[in-house]
């Protein structure tokens, strides 16, 4: 089997694991990653994460042109937005996340640090989240929007609608977006209760140790 197919077929079965677990419903959300030659796999439009055909992902080459499987999602303007401008995007993710968008409603969410320090995990895997406003699916404003961060964010909460996270590769990047919503999850569970967070100084020990990117 080429490390194509078995790309291919890694996304179906992470798309489908998330799927399975209610992390994104319907036909909601999309997934891309990384080719050997510079190229791209992205889920097709319209298309269910519990049901992934590998061979009709939508490919594009190194230049950016569509050249085999189905039409490509809605969201490529975001997709591109993450692979445009960090270097070291091997994949991209998003989800529907039932807790996470919960969270972004809340009116007083921090947008430049969307989730507490309420576990390392969060904090390792995530870095800062930043908080981007409300958009029209598919509006190529969200990919400016990204645009204009500059590369130095790994992951964004779109307000009302999902989070979105770029990783070094298919398994970096699922597993990133899954600890942003059990994050959330937690900091709706433990809201008005005054939970004990991390502290300043153990987010910096954190943040040195294990090399996130925090400041930007």
């Amino acid at each position: 089997m080429s490390e194509e197919s078995k790309l291919r077929d890694l996304i179906c079965l992470l798309a489908k694991s998330m799927f399975d677990r209610g992390l994104t419903g319907g036909s909601t959300g999309n997934i891309s990653a990384r080719t050997a030659d510079g190229g791209l796999l992205v889920s097709p439009t319209g298309t269910s994460f519990g049901r992934l055909d590998p061979a009709r992902l939508s490919r594009f080459d190194a230049q950016g042109v569509h050249v085999g499987g189905d039409k490509p999602t809605k969201e490529m303007p975001l997709h591109s937005a993450f692979y445009d401008t960090r270097s070291t995007a091997g994949a991209v993710v998003h989800l529907h996340s039932c807790h996470s968008v919960a969270l972004s409603m809340m009116p007083d969410v921090d947008a430049d640090s969307f989730l507490p320090p309420l576990t390392p995990y969060g904090i390792m895997k995530l870095g800062r989240v930043k908080l981007l406003p409300f958009f029209l699916p598919g509006d190529p404003a969200m990919g400016d929007a990204v645009r204009g961060l500059a590369g130095k964010r790994s992951a964004v909460m779109l307000a009302n609608h999902g989070p979105v996270v770029a990783g070094k590769d298919i398994e970096a990047a699922c597993n990133a977006i899954e600890e942003l919503e059990d994050t959330a999850r937690l900091a709706l569970l433990t809201r008005g209760m005054s939970p004990q967070m991390l502290t300043d100084a153990q987010v910096r020990a954190l943040v040195t140790k294990f090399d996130v990117e925090w400041d930007g």
